[in-house]
């Protein structure tokens, strides 16, 4: 009674209908009713005054009738209203809801980080970067590999990095700032579906040899199963290196089998090509559809949509796990690694320098390739992320940290796969060279066979697959993102944003079904095709316009100018000149490289034919091309009297270019009319104590916002 005694003795000074409180309550009355805020209806009475109450009760209830019709509780319940769409944050804790309430941001900085060091960190950085080493002077190749990630790598990064948080926008919005160039983010998206379309059926074969590692000897150890060959060859033991057809003139001593190196043929490779893929003779030979990757990759991409059904709220949480168990994998294989006989000759060969090497111009084309391919830059993924971070937020050092991340866990993928691969050249007496590879041979052929020699061999293989899942869906989960976020910032209206999800699910069932040729008796064929062209020299055309775009057209000042405004201070001196100078220069010398070393592309001893080979350019122009035609689209449609000065307002940044939220358009962004619902600008509540306006929320509803404004 004390504490109802006290709420009644107070509030009368404020709300007079209170006073009603203190004794028995009549029917509302006008004098009650008048005191309600205009146009309001009193609430409802619940409790009808001839039900019998105890004494105790009937206390609650007079507090209740008096705060009913004094308009006091209807404006509480309107307050919590407003808290429970701030998602359950009070105004003083702003880290708690987002900055965008349209977007959504991510729900702290480690999501982030984790997200983009999982997109960063993939399959290439363990199957082509330690062969990249080895074959480039081993430990002498570090030093061109980190000059490159210090000169072109980190800045890169940062420059995508601010791009997309500065406008929070993904690869096609943040193009307000020259229209013209918006054929850039075309361009981004086009390379992202060629790869979300292969990288998935990468990792759908990750399951399958996931699930097949379930067994208690793994099927891929002897040559002992139907789809053998009598060119097979074991490495475990002479009883079990051949079938039964085999010619039994053939010696039995192991080491003098494995010298007739041109016949033979490891078990593990034939699983892979007669049982995994029944591999057909040419890339135009389709032949049927294998239905267990066909499973595995609806599995993998039912996975990725779960993963992504509430955009980066729900993959924020997914990345908790999927970018930091890789290292606990691969931690877990390298302390098994390196106490196995001959891993510190596996070793030796990755890393001891060649320095004669680094005078060649080859070792300095593939460290800039390997550092620009691996950090994902013109993806879109990178512009995509950032949108989601708040405006402020510190994403110079979130560069730093992602890019050195990124390479440090590549050196450190190289010791786990190459003490392995020692302990294997050891047991098989040959050189390391000879069981070293990269791409698909390593992560499917050299590495299994060389698990099977470990015992319980099932437990290590079914750790290393399910790396490489984790590694393969951290990637994943952006590429879809970018095509999502595109989407869905492009349309921008309130239908899209609430159907975000169905434009997910759409995304995922189309690139399923694009897939599925890739899963037929063909498809490691168009794999690699995809891989070689769709996202090789495109990704330094895209990157190379887009760092002249922002610096030369826009002007490296203005640029200079917003990254100030939204971290505070302007970047570094080093990145200034990097952006402007060094970046485009080695971005420039990429792009040359890549066109004198290019080679036709093999597969094993397949030549690809002639029309395989044009296809792969299509594809490979089919992204650079949206440049120019959209540029032309902008020009055509852009007012002018002369050419000069269609190019002149197709190249200056539109309106609404700058931050997203009203608040943070400060200085030469402040809006000098009010803003009209065309901007696309979105005001935040700031303060409780400010004045309210009506806004339109991200359901379609109206509701009343605190604005500063």
């Amino acid at each position: 009674m004390s504490g109802g005694d006290t709420h009644t003795r107070s509030a009368p000074s404020a709300h007079p209908g209170m006073a009603a409180a203190q004794g028995p309550v009549a029917p509302s009355s006008p004098e009650q009713v008048s005191h309600l805020p205009e146009g309001r209806a009193p609430l409802p009475d619940p409790f009808p005054e001839s039900l019998p109450l105890f004494p105790l009760a009937e206390s609650v209830l007079q507090v209740w009738r008096g705060a009913s019709n004094s308009g006091l509780l209807p404006q509480l319940l309107a307050q919590a209203s407003l808290l429970s769409q701030q998602n359950g944050a009070v105004p003083s804790e702003a880290t708690k809801r987002d900055q965008n309430l349209k977007r959504g941001n991510w729900g702290n900085q480690i999501e982030f980080v984790l997200t983009s060091v999982g997109y960063a960190v993939g399959l290439g950085n363990v199957w082509r970067f330690p062969y990249l080493c080895y074959r480039n002077g081993g430990g002498a190749f570090m030093f061109p590999y980190f000059i490159m990630l210090i000169f072109c790598g980190i800045p890169l990064f940062f420059m995508e990095l601010s791009f997309g948080q500065f406008a929070s926008q993904g690869c096609l919005g943040v193009w307000r700032i020259s229209p013209m160039f918006k054929g850039v983010g075309y361009g981004m998206m086009v390379v992202s579906t060629y790869i979300g379309i292969y990288y998935n059926v990468v990792i759908c074969i990750a399951f399958y040899y996931f699930f097949s590692s379930m067994t208690p000897v793994l099927p891929w150890t002897y040559c002992n199963n139907p789809w053998n060959t009598l060119d097979c060859a074991g490495v475990l033991d002479a009883s079990n290196i051949t079938n039964g057809s085999r010619n039994p003139a053939l010696p039995g001593n192991l080491s003098h089998v494995l010298n007739h190196s041109l016949q033979r043929t490891s078990p593990s490779e034939e699983y892979w090509r007669l049982y995994v893929l029944k591999l057909s003779d040419d890339i135009g030979n389709f032949g049927e559809v294998r239905l267990p990757l066909l499973g595995c990759l609806g599995v993998s991409w039912v996975v990725v949509f779960l993963c992504l059904i509430r955009g980066v709220k729900s993959s924020g949480k997914v990345v908790y796990f999927t970018a930091t168990f890789p290292y606990v994998v691969l931690t877990i294989l390298f302390v098994r690694g390196v106490t196995l006989e001959g891993a510190f000759t596996g070793i030796m060969y990755y890393v001891t320098p060649q320095w004669d090497k680094i005078l060649e111009a080859k070792v300095w084309g593939d460290a800039a390739s390997q550092i620009f391919y691996s950090l994902g830059c013109a993806w879109g993924g990178l512009i995509t992320m950032a949108s989601y971070n708040k405006f402020h937020n510190n994403c110079y050092r979130d560069s730093v940290i992602i890019s050195i991340t990124n390479c440090a866990t590549s050196v450190y993928a190289g010791f786990v796969i190459f003490s392995i691969l020692g302990f294997m050249a050891n047991h098989l007496g040959v050189d390391v060279s000879r069981v070293a590879d990269h791409g698909p041979g390593l992560a499917f052929v050299a590495y299994p066979e060389a698990l099977t020699l470990l015992p319980i061999s099932p437990l290590w293989s079914l750790l290393f697959f399910f790396m490489l899942i984790l590694l393969g869906l951290g990637t994943q989960f952006c590429l879809l993102e970018t095509l999502v976020t595109a989407i869905v910032d492009e349309v921008g209206n309130e239908w899209i944003l609430q159907k975000k999800t169905y434009v997910t699910l759409g995304v995922a069932v189309a690139g399923f079904l694009l897939g599925i040729p890739l899963t037929s008796q063909a498809g490691i064929y168009w794999l690699l095709l995809m891989d070689n062209y769709a996202a090789s020299f495109s990704l330094v055309v895209i990157s190379c316009i887009m760092c002249v775009s922002i610096m030369y057209i826009y002007g490296h000042r203005n640029y200079f100018q917003d990254i100030q405004m939204m971290l505070g201070f302007p970047p570094p001196l080093f990145f200034q000149i990097c952006w402007r100078f060094v970046s485009p220069a080695i971005i420039f010398f990429i792009l040359i490289f890549t066109v004198i070393q290019y080679q036709p592309i093999t597969y094993n001893h397949y030549q690809y034919p002639g029309w395989a080979v044009a296809i792969g350019f299509l594809m490979a122009l089919s992204s650079v091309i949206c440049i120019p035609l959209y540029a032309l689209f902008q020009l055509c449609r852009t007012e002018g009297d002369t050419l000069l000065q269609r190019l002149k307002n197709a190249t200056k940044p539109s309106r609404d270019w700058g931050p997203a939220l009203l608040e943070n358009r400060t200085g030469r962004y402040a809006p000098t009319i009010p803003p009209s619902p065309e901007d696309g600008l979105e005001v935040q509540p700031l303060h409780p104590d400010k004045a309210q306006i009506p806004m339109v929320g991200s359901n379609g509803s109206s509701r009343l916002q605190d604005s500063r404004i």
